[in-house]
This record gives C-alpha cells, structure tokens and sequence, in this order.
C-alpha cells in the first residue's frame, strides 16, 4: 500500500468512516473545496480586535532609502569617507546626536524613540518598500495586505471618514489590500496637498446637483446596482458596492469633508509646518487623524542618493525635518500624542562607505526608524550600529516584531489570521513579537 502523499489534504482522512462521511459531504450541498474551506476556518486563530492606545497611525515613509548616517545614526568618529560629509549635532537627550541637517528633530528627541538597529536583508527597493508596508518579505505565491489595509479590515471606518488614506497618492503597489479585498484598499486624494488649488477628487457634489437631485441619483443607481448583484456575484461587485458607501458618505457628510479642508487650518500654522510638499502632507494627515481616519501613509522626497549625498540632503532634509518636528509638536498641542503613533521609515538604510560620485549605495543590513507617540516611550534609543554603520552590534529588531508591536498599539493580535483566497488562514504578522522594551509603562 502506497503511503498518503503529505501534501494529500485527504491523508488525515484514514478511516473508511472518515471517507464516508466526505462523500456525505456533497449530498449536504457542499464540494471537498468548501468542506475543506470552512474546517480551516473553524480552525482559524481569533482574537478580538479593540482600540488600542494609538487612536490613529500616520506613516511617513521616505522612499528610496534615507541613510542612517546623515540622519538618526551619525558616526561623527568615524574615518571621513565613512563620516561623510557632514557633522553630527547634538540632541535634548544626552550623549545621542543626529545628522547636522536634523535641526529641529535634535530638540524634540526626547518625545522620541529611536530605533537604530532595524534590519531586514533585502537590498532591491521593491523587497524593501514590501517590507516596511506589510511586515512580510515577498512571496511570488501570495500578495500580503498593507498595515493600513489590514487596520481598515479588522478596525472599520469612523466618522464616515475612509479608515485608510494615502496622501497625495497611493505610493506603491505595496500599499493595497493584497489578498483582502480591494473594498480595504486606501482612499487616494488624486491631488496634492501643496499645490494652491489643492481640492480632493470627486469629494464635492458636481456643479449643478443639489442634495436632492444627489439623493435622487443614489436611488437610481442602487436600484441598477441591486439588478447587477443579482446576476453576478464577486469580489469586484462587493467592494464597488462598499466603496460607493463610503463615497455617498464622505459626499453627504459635511463633517467628513471639512476633515480635508485645509482651507480652515490658520496662516500661521500652514507657515509652522512649511508651504512645502511636506509641510501640507503632514498638516492633512494630522487633521485627518484628528477627525476620525485610523491609518494615513504619507511619501515625501526621493531618498535614493547613489550620487551627490550632500546636496541631496541639503536640499531635502530640512523642510522635512521642519514638518515632522511641526506635526509632533501640533500633536502635543492638541493633547493627541499619545492618542497618535507617528511612524518615520524607509526601505532600507545606505553603505557605510561613500561611493566614487559622492553618495551611498543600497544597505539593509541596518538602519534606522523613528516612531513618536502612540505609547511608545520618549526619549529612548533602542539598539545600535558598529562603529563604521555597516551592520548591527546591539539590539537588533527584525520587520516582525516592529509590526507586532505597531499593530499592538492600535488593537489588533499580530498572531491572528485572516483568510487568503483558497481557504489559506494567514497570520496577521508571521511570528512577530511585541516589543515591549520600546514602549512607556502604563501607570
């Protein structure tokens, strides 16, 4: 007799009343596929999800990979071609110092925890970017969820407002809904935030339409969309249907769209966060969060500096060091700090050596992230790079446990699973562990 093949999903089934009762299966109205399927979801891992202590999540990404060394992990003792070319200055927190175009930051690190020993392997931007947006290294069998996607899934919208927004736009086909459905997918703004006549896309009622006449074209086309669902059912229709809510939503609700209207924000607070790309972005996001959105994920620059690391940063890393520093400090203002988890991250870090044009090459070996509020402590450094920043010597923290511990903030069990098409129950994060290290005691 020939041994079950161990990839057999019938190999558990070794007795001839086991076998029976699987032929019964389909006189009962369901095939072996949707047997199968429903087992594996009665055998899924569950945990509720509740609010946690970060009430809403804004993710800075800076795409392209920001080196650790101009920035969060200068190496001011370093030989000059591994210094580079700039110095280091000095921080709020004693003995830690940042990259001299840190400015402002360097006064607010002790609101701050500083991670300086994040890694992860993968030196291909794409690989990075599908790191630090999901918590998964790539997989050519299955496309993973986004953090923002994820928390849209397991948190829901509140105050009408889309629960996941990308500003000025999605960023990257990393952030989507993966294996979710597209309804989880993020709410993009279609237009700029910096730009003069910023107005989101198709947020507003059409010249000419009065709610009445919006109200009337609702019912009409609830009315064709009902014949339609009754033809066909899928994945496409149900998130059409859930994404013209939301739309009739935000369209209907004043209070919704006033969350998009920087119009209402003052002169001289647009001035503090800078008239810059970053500036507004981080100012939307900020008022977004405020009104009710759970995940913004915001891209400023381009941090891929193979060439002319100086001017690159010298041009770049100010207005945004002058709009992080803004927004933690407009957070504090408005008692929402520790209510929001600001994370700032990049795909990977940059050599340690500068290259013959004068700029850093691809690292993932290690670098750095910041994250700010949200329950995680002020004023804490966690982890370092060696003397040169070309790899880990303390504390290393993988993407995982950043993940864990990110979605631990805001409610949700890394170690539940969400179901893959095909009946496949996958782990929220793939053995992450919260990292309590990084985070404040509670009281």
């Amino acid at each position: 007799m020939k041994p079950f093949c161990p990839g057999n999903p019938l190999h558990r089934y070794t007795s001839r009343r086991e076998f029976l009762h699987v032929g019964l299966v389909g006189g009962l109205g369901l095939t072996l596929p949707q047997f199968l399927m429903q087992k594996a979801q009665a055998e899924q891992k569950f945990y509720e999800t509740k609010e946690g202590v970060a009430k809403g999540i804004i993710h800075i990404f800076l795409p392209g990979g920001m080196a650790h060394q101009e920035s969060f992990d200068p190496k001011p003792f370093a030989p000059a071609e591994y210094r580079g070319p700039f110095g280091a200055i000095d921080t709020k927190l004693p003995g830690v110092q940042f990259g001299e175009k840190m400015k402002d930051l360097a006064q607010l690190a002790d609101k701050m925890t500083i991670i300086r020993s994040m890694s992860h392997g993968e030196a291909a931007h794409e690989r990075g970017t599908h790191n630090m947006f999901t918590g998964y290294r790539p997989s050519p069998a299955l496309e993973y969820p986004s953090y923002g996607s994820v928390i849209s899934h397991e948190m829901g919208s509140k105050n009408n407002l889309p629960p996941y927004v990308c500003v000025p736009s999605v960023p990257n086909e990393f952030a989507g809904s993966g294996y979710l459905s597209s309804a989880f997918g993020p709410f993009a703004l279609g237009s700029d935030p910096s730009n003069k006549n910023f107005q989101v896309r198709d947020l507003n009622l059409p010249d000419g339409c009065d709610e009445f006449r919006f109200n009337r074209r609702r019912s009409l086309l609830e009315t064709v969309d009902s014949h339609f669902r009754s033809l066909e059912k899928s994945d496409a229709i149900d998130a059409m249907d859930a994404f013209y809510q939301h739309a009739y939503k935000l369209i209907s609700s004043q209070s919704a769209r006033e969350a998009f209207n920087l119009k209402e924000e003052p002169d001289a607070l647009k001035d503090e966060y800078g008239r810059t790309d970053a500036g507004q972005r981080m100012l939307l996001a900020r008022r977004l969060v405020e009104a009710g959105t759970r995940f913004v994920s915001l891209t400023v620059g381009g941090w891929d500096h193979h060439d002319n690391i100086k001017g690159n940063m010298e041009n770049q890393m100010p207005p945004v060091d002058k709009a992080i520093a803004t927004l933690i400090r407009d957070l504090e203002r408005r008692g929402m700090l520790e209510s929001t988890l600001v994370m700032v991250t990049t795909e990977f870090g940059r050599t340690p050596k500068i290259n013959a044009t004068g700029g850093r090459d691809h690292w993932p070996s290690v670098f750095s992230v910041a994250m700010i509020g949200g329950g995680f402590k002020q004023g804490y450094v966690h982890g370092s790079s060696d003397a040169l920043g070309g790899g880990v010597d303390t504390d290393g923290i993988t993407v995982e446990d950043l993940s864990a511990t990110i979605y631990n903030q805001i409610g949700i069990t890394g170690d539940k699973e969400l179901m893959a098409p095909g009946g496949r129950p996958i782990e929220i994060v793939d053995g992450g562990h919260v990292l309590d290290v990084l985070l404040a005691k509670k009281a």
